[in-house]
């Protein structure tokens, strides 16, 4: 499991949805909310913030911050 696909179960339960719902609501098939749920590691970004967008979130590019090398 993933932060991300810990995060969508979460709030797909807060929001008292099935995945069939959910998948229903955010125009993805019900096997890519699965895929999701299960921390598949390659998703289309798209898809991913189509479902994200009903809990008022999104996902990108994030820049990585690294520590001093000593």
């Amino acid at each position: 499991m993933t932060t991300l696909s810990i995060y969508v179960k979460a709030m797909r339960k807060q929001y008292h949805l099935t995945q069939v719902e959910l998948s229903e609501k955010s125009g993805v098939g019900l096997r890519f909310v699965r895929d999701l749920e299960q921390g598949k590691q390659s998703l289309r970004l798209d898809k991913v913030n189509q479902v994200l967008s009903l809990f008022g979130s999104e996902v990108g590019a994030v820049p990585i911050t690294k520590n001093d090398e000593q």
